[in-house]
C-alpha cells in the first residue's frame, strides 16, 4: 500500500538465496534516488533533502496491504486481461470518482504534461493506483482544499507480518514515533514523502495527506527514471517500482483500463469504498485504514530527538506536540454560507453553450458579502457538460461585493439534468447546489434540398433519394434525431400498408425510419425508396426532434398517365 516502492519482499521469501539476489539486483536498478532527475525535491519546510540512498534503502514498502476489489464486469465494460483479486460487480457506480479527487489527478496529469511531456502520464493510472491504495480516499472524504477527513494510515510496520521500517519523521505524518506508517490518499511512507513531495494546490506545503499533494507526487515518482507510460515497458516498471508485486501490477492495470473507458465525477463523500484487501488471508488483518484526526497544523519540521520504545509518545500515544499559535483569520474564516447571486435557469440544447452563467455569493452569518473568497464550483453526475476549457471543476475568486461567477457552461451531447456544487476553498461553510439541464437538438424548420418531383413507375424504383436540411431559428442544425414514415394521409399519420416503402438488409419493405440524424451540415439523405404494384400518389413525412415537419409527395404512374394523377385509394385510405 505504501508508495515506497519497487522492492516488495513477501514475508519468506528472505530465507532463499535467489529471493535475496533478486531483491537486491531490482533495488539498484529502481530504487528512488537511482538516478539524479529528483534527487533533491523541496520538504514541508522548503529545505532541500537528498534522496534516499538506495544501498541501505531496504523492503521500505513494508509488504503493506491494498486494496484487491476488481473493476465491474460490465459498464464501462473493461477489456479482459490477466487478473489476481477479488471479484465485484457493482455496475456503473464504480466508475464515478469523487469530484475533489478526480479533478487533483486531473491537474497532476496536466502539470507532468508540461513539466514531464516524455513520460506521457495518463489521469487514469493515478485514479487506479488512487482505488487501489484508498478507495480514491475513503470514497471523496475529503475537504475543499483536497485535504483528507480524517487521515489515512496503514499498518505499524514493525516486522510483524510487515517489513520493519522504524520511525523516520519522529510521528509527524503518521503519529507514530516507534515505526513507519503509510500516509494518505496515496499512502506514501514518511521516509520516501519526504523527498517525493509535493505541493500539489499551491498552499506552500507537501501534504501527504492532501490528495492535490499526494497525486502530483505520485505523478513525479512514476515519472522518474525516464519511464514512458505510452509504453508497455515504462508503464510496468513505473507500477512495479511504486509496489513490487504481479498481483498488484495486474490490479492496477485493471483499473486504469476500467477508468479508460468510462469515468465520471461523483459528489465528495459519496464514493464507494472497497472491502478487500491482500492481508485478508493473514492473521494480522487490520480492516480498512485507520482513521484518525489529522493534525491541526501540518508538520513543518521533524522533533528534534525522536521518543524512546516504551516511553509516552508511540505507537498507542502519539508525541505531544508544543501548542501552535492560532493562524489570524482569513476572509474565507468569516464565510458562513453561499447563496445564489440571480443565476436564474440553466438549461442548454446538447452541443450549446448554456445562456445563463452561474453567480455565487459569499456571505456571513449575517447576511455580509465576503471579498477575496475561493470558490470551487464542480460538475457532478453522469454528464459530459464542462466548464469553458473543458474542465468539470472551476475555482473563482470573489469580488468585492462577494460574488463569483463560474466559467460558462459547455453542454455535451448527453442528455438530462446534472449538479453544479460550490464550496469554500480551505473553509466549511454550507454551499448551494446549481441544477441544470441539457435537452436533445431540436430543429424548427426542415426543407428539401432539391424540388425535382419524385415519380417512379409500378414495380420500380425512385431515381432520386430524398434529402432535407433541418435549421434552427435560421441556423443548421446538426445532430437532430429523426423520424420518416410512409404515411396514409396528411390526416392520417398511421403507416401506411401499401405503395412505396424502403427496403431491410433482407429486401423486406420498411416503411417507418426511426433513429435518423442530422449530419454536421444539417442535412438528411434517407435510404432509397421503392414502388410496389400500387399506383397513385403517397406522402412520406419526416419529423425531428423540436417539432419541426416535413411532408414529401411521392408519385407511382405508369409512363403513359398523365403527370397529375388522381391520388389513388391507396393513398388516402
Amino acid at each position: 500500500m505504501a508508495a515506497h516502492f519497487g522492492r516488495r519482499l513477501r514475508k519468506g521469501a528472505a530465507t532463499t538465496a535467489v529471493a535475496a539476489a533478486a531483491v537486491a539486483a531490482l533495488s539498484a536498478s529502481q530504487a528512488p534516488g537511482a538516478t539524479g532527475a529528483d534527487q533533491d525535491r523541496p520538504t514541508a519546510a522548503g529545505s532541500s533533502t537528498p534522496a534516499p540512498d538506495p544501498t541501505t534503502d531496504g523492503d521500505a514498502t513494508g509488504n503493506s496491504p491494498y486494496y484487491t476489489d476488481l473493476p465491474p464486469l460490465k459498464s464501462p465494460n473493461p477489456s479482459p486481461s490477466p487478473t489476481v483479486g477479488t471479484p465485484v460487480a457493482r455496475g456503473e457506480a464504480e466508475a464515478g470518482i469523487p469530484a475533489t479527487v478526480l479533478d487533483a489527478y486531473r491537474k497532476a496529469e496536466a502539470e507532468l504534461r508540461s513539466t514531464k511531456p516524455g513520460c506521457n502520464l495518463p489521469w487514469q493510472l493515478l485514479a487506479a493506483i488512487g482505488k487501489v491504495e484508498s478507495g480514491q480516499a475513503r470514497g471523496g472524504r475529503v475537504d475543499a482544499d483536497g485535504t483528507t477527513i480524517g487521515r489515512i494510515l496503514g499498518p505499524q510496520l514493525d516486522g510483524n507480518g510487515f517489513a520493519l521500517i522504524k520511525d523516520t519523521d519522529h510521528g509527524a505524518y503518521d503519529g507514530n514515533s516507534h515505526y513507519d506508517q503509510a500516509v494518505g490518499p496515496m499512502q506514501f511512507i514518511p521516509s520516501t514523502w519526504a523527498w517525493a513531495g509535493r505541493d500539489g494546490n499551491g498552499d506552500g506545503e507537501a501534504d501527504p495527506n492532501n490528495v492535490y499533494d499526494a497525486a502530483l507526487a505520485a505523478g513525479h515518482y512514476l515519472c522518474r527514471n525516464d519511464w514512458d507510460m505510452s509504453t508497455e515497458g515504462g508503464l510496468h516498471s513505473a507500477i512495479l517500482s511504486y509496489n513490487n508485486s504481479q498481483d498488484y501490477l495486474n490490479l492496477v492495470l485493471n483499473w486504469m483500463d476500467y477508468y479508460r473507458k468510462g469515468s465520471h465525477s461523483v459528489p465528495d463523500g459519496t464514493g464507494g469504498v472497497p472491502s478487500h484487501r491482500s492481508d485478508d488471508h493473514t492473521g494480522r488483518h487490520t480492516g480498512t485504514p485507520t482513521p484518525t484526526e489529522p493534525p491541526r497544523n501540518k508538520p513543518h519540521h521533524k522533533p528534534d530527538k525522536p521518543h524512546k520504545p516504551g516511553t509516552p509518545g508511540g505507537p498507542e500515544s502519539p508525541d505531544p506536540k508544543p501548542p501552535v499559535p492560532p493562524k489570524p483569520p482569513t476572509p474565507s474564516d468569516t464565510v458562513d454560507h453561499l447563496s445564489d447571486a440571480g443565476t436564474g435557469k440553466l438549461t442548454a440544447r446538447a452541443g450549446d453553450d448554456f445562456a445563463r452563467r452561474i453567480s455565487t455569493r459569499a456571505e456571513t452569518k449575517a447576511g455580509a458579502a465576503v471579498g477575496k473568497v475561493r470558490i470551487r464550483f464542480t460538475i457532478t453526475g453522469d454528464t459530459d457538460t464542462t466548464f469553458a476549457g473543458g474542465e468539470t471543476v472551476a475555482t473563482v475568486a470573489t469580488d468585492a461585493k462577494g460574488v463569483a461567477v463560474a466559467p460558462a457552461l459547455q453542454a455535451g451531447e448527453k442528455t438530462g439534468d446534472f449538479t453544479v456544487t460550490t464550496a469554500v476553498v480551505g473553509h466549511r461553510a454550507k454551499g448551494v447546489d446549481y441544477t441544470a439541464t441539457v435537452t436533445a437538438r431540436t430543429a424548427d424548420t426542415l426543407a428539401r434540398t432539391s424540388d425535382t418531383p419524385l415519380t417512379c413507375p409500378p414495380g420500380g424504383e425512385f431515381a432520386d433519394q430524398v434529402q432535407v436540411k433541418a435549421t434552427y431559428k435560421g441556423a443548421v442544425a446538426d445532430q437532430v434525431a429523426a423520424t420518416a414514415t410512409l404515411i396514409k394521409s396528411a390526416d392520417d399519420p398511421t403507416e401506411n400498408d401499401k405503395g412505396p416503402s424502403f427496403k431491410d438488409a433482407d429486401g423486406k419493405p420498411v416503411r417507418t425510419l426511426t433513429g435518423l440524424k442530422t449530419d454536421d451540415k444539417g442535412l438528411l439523405t434517407l435510404p432509397k425508396l421503392y414502388a410496389d404494384d400500387t399506383t397513385g400518389t403517397f406522402l412520406l413525412r419526416i419529423t425531428t426532434t423540436g417539432g419541426a415537419t416535413l411532408t414529401v409527395e411521392l408519385k407511382v404512374a405508369a409512363a403513359d398517365e398523365s403527370a397529375s394523377p388522381s391520388p389513388s385509394p391507396s393513398a388516402t385510405s
